[in-house]
Order: C-alpha cells, then structure tokens, then sequence
C-alpha cells in the first residue's frame, strides 16, 4: 500500500494562490490513479481534480465545475509527486484537502474509487 503526505497548505487572501505537494512512496505513478478531495465543515468530501501517472503529462484531468479554469493538477513521475495549482482562491475554497491514490488507470472524483489516503492538509481563505 502506497503511502501519501500532503503539504502546502495555509492561510491566504481571497484572490491569492497556493500549490498543494503530495509525495506518493511504496508505488510508482506509472499506473496509479490519482486524485485530490475536500472536505468543508458540515459538508461531504468533494472531488476536486484526478488523473493519473501517465495521462498528466498529456493533460487528461478531470475538474470540478467550481475549480474550472483555476486548479491545475500535475505529476512529476521522477519526484513522485502530484501538484495541486490552485490560483484565484475564493472562500468557497476553505476545506481539508486530502491527495488519494489507487492502482489502476482510471480518473474518476468518486472517492470510494481510492484506497489510499493522505491525511490532510487545510486551506484557508480568509481577508
């Protein structure tokens, strides 16, 4: 089982960005899926933005319709690591953000599809 640690959360203004580094060990991302989630207070786990080892690099993503044109999702299969560019924060973006993976050569934003879990870093949006 793969492990993940997410990092690169914090405190920014509306408007702001931030990139979200999760390092993916015990696995290659060759042929691993992978995906980023929130979780606002008092809300269910969102799927924000997936895709997988080998379809990054040639742009193939799924996004949620609220992250559209501001989120980009991206790999680096020599770091192990998958990015989460997030530009033109709104509060609406406040929320732990989880990175998951799983074997396979999917891009779904269903969670269950995910065995494994980092555990969570949070973002806040505030002025």
């Amino acid at each position: 089982q793969a492990q993940l640690v997410e990092s690169g959360g914090g405190l920014v203004q509306p408007g702001g960005s931030l990139r979200l580094s999760c390092v993916v060990s015990g696995i290659t991302l060759d042929y691993y899926a992978i995906g980023w989630f929130r979780q606002a207070p008092g809300k269910e786990r969102e799927g924000v933005s997936c895709t997988t080892g080998s379809d990054s690099s040639d742009g193939v993503a799924y996004y949620a319709d609220s992250v559209k044109g501001r989120f980009t999702i991206s790999v680096d299969n020599a770091k192990n690591t998958v990015y989460l560019q997030m530009n033109r924060l709104n509060v609406e973006d406040t929320a732990v953000y989880y990175c998951a993976g799983g074997p396979g050569g999917y891009t779904s934003p269903r969670a269950v599809r995910y065995s494994d879990w980092g555990q969570g870093t949070q973002v806040t949006v505030s002025s």
